[in-house]
């Protein structure tokens, strides 16, 4: 047993120690078992009495017990436990204010590097919970976090009033019960969303006065980021949000609930035109509406079939002169 690392010496472990396999003694039969004087021994017991690690019984000479090992030490290493988290949370607070007085010492440093994946997330977080009017983002493959990991924050931060316009790379719509659970959701939390086939990076703009992109999209290069203040730079990267989302495929009208009316299509041949649109595989769609490959492909040909499309070109421009798109 070490108990240096909560706060004791070595001779005060030892009495312990001695003490759970000697029930009621006496301080001199603990010092001849420690090798240790009676007046230090005496005063080591007195100091594991009042910690509660023993308990002194009335009598002269007094005798000593040691207390339940589970309970005592157990209880002194959550009170440790608690303080390293006290002090975790402290260095965390230092850190921020030591970012942002170099930030503001040097007005002209347009980018901080993150190198730490726990640091990224909470940069993020603060992006997202932070914002006040709108936050732009590009979602696609690396991922920090599980996709979906935050859906219930960023939808309860949709309800408020924050508009969130999400422009999501096929992969990312491609990704395994990635639609239904969490687009979609954030579609019909108010999300604004659309696709295109692929996206440059990864970025999150919140309010247009900060920004976060990965430092690469190599495999690990997720784990540092660069933290984008006022500059130019963040200037150039909301204005590549905004040409991206020009081109980007809409996926609101996929979002559902919608009746199936007559002449209307239901959500699920509404998310298929989409997914078709975006230039999605058989394979990819299958995966990403968790249908058969078999199921896929008839509900692929039953759509151009209705529409009179010979190509999935010709599907997508009949779905658009519908309204569908």
């Amino acid at each position: 047993m070490e108990f240096n690392v909560l706060g004791f010496t070595a001779d005060a472990e030892r009495v312990y120690t001695a003490l759970v396999g000697m029930p009621r003694c006496t301080a001199a039969e603990v010092a001849d078992a420690c090798g240790l004087a009676a007046p230090a021994a005496g005063k080591l017991l007195s100091g594991l009495v009042r910690d509660g690690l023993a308990v002194r019984s009335a009598g002269r000479p007094p005798k000593f017990s040691a207390a339940a090992p589970d309970v005592a030490v157990g209880a002194l290493i959550h009170e440790r436990e608690q303080q390293l988290g006290d002090a975790r949370a402290l260095v965390q607070r230092l850190v921020e204010t030591h970012r942002e007085a170099a930030r503001i010492s040097h007005p002209d440093m347009a980018a901080e590097l993150l190198t730490d994946r726990e640091d990224i997330s909470k940069a993020v977080h603060r992006l997202t919970t932070g914002a006040r009017r709108e936050v732009c983002a590009f979602d696609r493959p690396p991922y920090v976090d599980r996709p979906g990991s935050n859906l219930d924050g960023q939808l309860e931060r949709q309800r408020t009033g924050v508009t969130h316009r999400v422009i999501y790379d096929r992969e990312a719509v491609a990704w395994p019960g990635r639609l239904q659970d969490d687009i979609m959701p954030s579609m019909r939390a108010g999300e604004q969303a659309r696709m295109r086939p692929e996206l440059p990076l990864k970025l999150v703009i919140s309010d247009g006065r900060a920004a976060i992109i990965p430092f690469s999209l190599a495999p690990g290069g997720q784990s540092a980021a660069y933290l984008i203040h006022p500059s130019p730079m963040l200037v150039a990267l909301q204005a590549l949000f905004e040409a991206q989302w020009e081109r980007a495929i809409p996926l609101g009208e996929a979002a559902g609930p919608i009746p199936a009316e007559a002449g209307q299509p239901d959500a699920e041949t509404l998310a298929l035109i989409s997914l078709l649109a975006s230039g999605l595989t058989d394979a990819a769609i299958a995966r990403t509406q968790g249908w058969s490959a078999r199921t896929t492909q008839r509900r692929i040909h039953r759509l151009m079939t209705e529409l009179g499309a010979a190509t999935r070109f010709q599907t997508g421009l009949a779905a658009a002169r519908r309204g569908w798109l």
